[in-house]
């Protein structure tokens, strides 16, 4: 009955509001939500708390920024927001890999329980896959503005009067974060097609990351072409954003670009694949 419909947001949106359901109004989702809020407890009272004082002592800061020099990191170490540079690389790394679990049940579930054919009797397929997609991408923004709040808070209570170019800070890295989180999503959406479970979705990506990269490390040592293949897997480019400064706009517009690939191969596949 959907057949030759364009897409329909507000359907979109509905299918998107039922992941935040499903993650703020669930017993499950705010148990997930309880073991998400207790580790960012630690990371901000341990990794942050006690990464600070070490780089905003006068004895201690030559040393840090010597260190993050060597790594590339050194405009980092010379923020004075230094609780949002730590978030940042805490957060650059961690959101990513919590990603790949947060948004490893989008369609598969449905599918199992029989739902899923429910669900298209009243909406398109496409329009099942892009609202799954926005409505995780909008329970992960959600949680990074939560940290990044909670670090804002932190910084504020030792430095006051970074309050306004902290908060803009904080925007940005949000903002940021988000736009580095959406390949993942939409790479979880695509397996989603293909496995018989949440768990199976998982252990793909894994392997993906793990032992795809291995072979094609192992294959671009003999035809340097294969090496754009890298550009693939989501993530590439997070060591050459760590920096945060001098960042070319290409690696900011990189993953928006793998999203959208990732989702139209998410479209092919879900239009042909019976539920």
């Amino acid at each position: 009955m959907f057949k030759g419909d364009t897409m329909n947001i507000h359907r979109v949106w509905q299918l998107a509001q039922f992941e935040l359901t499903r993650l703020f109004a669930t017993k499950r989702g705010l148990l997930a939500l309880s073991a998400f809020a207790m580790l960012w407890l630690m990371i901000l009272r341990y990794p942050i708390g006690h990464a600070v004082p070490f780089l905003s002592s006068p004895e201690f800061s030559g040393v840090a920024q010597e260190l993050a020099g060597n790594i590339g990191l050194k405009a980092l170490a010379s923020w004075p927001q230094a609780e949002l540079a730590i978030f940042w690389l805490v957060a650059l790394y961690s959101f990513p890999v919590f990603s790949l679990f947060v948004c490893s049940d989008q369609t598969v579930g449905d599918r199992q329980r029989g739902t899923l054919r429910f669900l298209s009797l009243r909406c398109t397929r496409d329009e099942i896959l892009i609202g799954r997609f926005i409505g995780q991408l909008t329970i992960l923004f959600s949680l990074i503005t939560l940290t990044a709040l909670a670090t804002l808070a932190v910084m504020t209570y030792r430095a006051p009067e970074l309050l306004v170019s902290g908060a803009l800070l904080a925007i940005t890295l949000v903002f940021q974060l988000s736009v580095i989180v959406m390949p993942f999503i939409a790479l979880m959406a695509v397996l989603n097609l293909i496995s018989s479970s949440s768990r199976l979705s998982i252990v793909l990506a894994i392997l993906l990351f793990t032992l795809g990269n291995a072979l094609l490390s192992f294959f671009s040592s003999y035809l340097s072409l294969i090496d754009v293949l890298f550009y693939i897997f989501p993530g590439v480019q997070l060591l050459d954003v760590a920096p945060h400064t001098n960042v070319p706009l290409l690696l900011w517009i990189l993953p928006i670009i793998q999203a959208a690939a990732l989702l139209a191969v998410g479209v092919f596949i879900f239009r042909r694949r019976s539920l």
